[in-house]
């Protein structure tokens, strides 16, 4: 995997923080969704951004400080990634209400669409009873 250089890892890191801090309780968002919503970092082509912003991302939220929601961000299966703290993940939506069938969830349910870059504010979409959000479908 190739890494962030060290000039812009803390200000890419403290993004990735900064929107993980927007999700709710009980709802979760995707590592390749974040990483949609950050611009690539200073001197990181679009294409090295596209192949590799998911797993920086992760990286950012195995490194954040205490207080940020790391739980609500997963893979885009709508599964847990394999590492040692998955149990305490699981347990953590659990707690906030999010259902597991078969070691996912559903992210037609609880992925969690809230920001709008065109008008510059927070906003929470709440699913469609009928039809649940596309992964693409970020704004």
């Amino acid at each position: 995997m190739s890494l962030l250089p060290a000039n812009v890892k803390s200000l890419y890191h403290a993004q990735v923080w900064q929107w993980a801090q927007q999700i709710p309780s009980g709802r979760v968002a995707t590592y390749g969704q974040i990483a949609q919503l950050l611009p690539p970092p200073a001197g990181i082509s679009a294409e090295t951004y596209r192949i590799y912003g998911s797993r920086w991302v992760g990286a950012a939220l195995a490194a954040c400080p205490e207080g940020v929601p790391w739980h609500r961000v997963l893979n885009a299966r709508g599964e847990i990634s394999q590492r040692p703290d998955a149990g305490r993940q699981r347990a953590l939506l659990l707690a906030e209400g999010v259902v597991f069938v078969k070691g996912r969830l559903s992210l037609a349910q609880y992925q969690w669409f809230g920001h709008s870059q065109s008008y510059g504010h927070w906003q929470s979409n709440e699913p469609s009873q009928t039809a649940g959000p596309q992964q693409g479908s970020l704004f």
